[in-house]
């Protein structure tokens, strides 16, 4: 086989989590009497982290008011992260075969760690070795640190790992990794942007995922 582990992005990849983000940020820009944004806005800011949304949102705003509305949204959203969200359908399935086929599997995420965890304990605790969210001082992708970190653990090379991802921030990770990227469609980015982006692999649904690992 040629990979010996696999490692998964979160939003939009495994667990389909758009809502419960747009509303811990709606939720943020009530509290500070700010205007809301619907989910067709916000999706195509979301990939790079929380941090890059507000930046994105407010490009003159000062790091310190950056700072102060991340402050409100990272608890808020840490309690909420699970309210709305739940795996895309055939996801929980697929990591189970790839689980039967000996693979290690990780979940590394730009969401802040404390909003990752109780996500993954509660939808793929059985089904995945590790989870890894933004942590200071570790570098969030398209760096491959987190990977890198994800690999260490495991007791593998990453140079025999597999990244799946839905945006261009993946594609850049595996690149910058030196690893195979297969894209999805089901997530924050349509194919159409996935092929402009430089995306190596696209599947249109999760069961490909097995037969793309089968057939490497």
């Amino acid at each position: 086989m040629k990979y010996d582990a696999i490692f998964f992005d979160l939003d939009g990849t495994v667990a389909d989590s758009l809502q419960d983000i747009v509303d811990a940020i709606n939720h943020t820009m009530r509290h500070f009497h700010l205007p809301e944004h619907t989910a067709g806005q916000l999706r195509p800011k979301l990939g790079w982290g929380v941090g890059h949304v507000m930046q994105a949102l407010f490009p003159d705003a000062s790091e310190a008011r950056i700072q102060e509305l991340l402050a409100h949204y990272k608890p808020y959203y840490a309690e909420h992260a699970a309210d709305k969200t739940k795996p895309f359908d055939g996801i929980p399935e697929t990591l189970r075969r790839l689980r039967d086929m000996g693979l290690p599997m990780a979940i590394i995420s730009n969401k802040p760690d404390s909003a990752v965890q109780p996500i993954v304990r509660r939808f793929f605790e059985d089904l995945v070795d590790l989870s890894v969210g933004e942590l200071d001082g570790v570098r969030r992708k398209p760096s491959p640190d987190m990977l890198q970190s994800a690999a260490d653990r495991l007791g593998v090379a990453l140079q025999r790992c597999l990244y799946v991802g839905d945006t261009q921030v993946d594609i850049d990770t595996g690149i910058n990794a030196g690893i195979d990227c297969v894209c999805v469609t089901w997530g924050f980015r349509t194919r159409e942007e996935l092929v402009q982006a430089g995306a190596q692999y696209i599947i249109d649904r999760p069961e490909q995922l097995v037969e793309f690992v089968e057939g490497a």
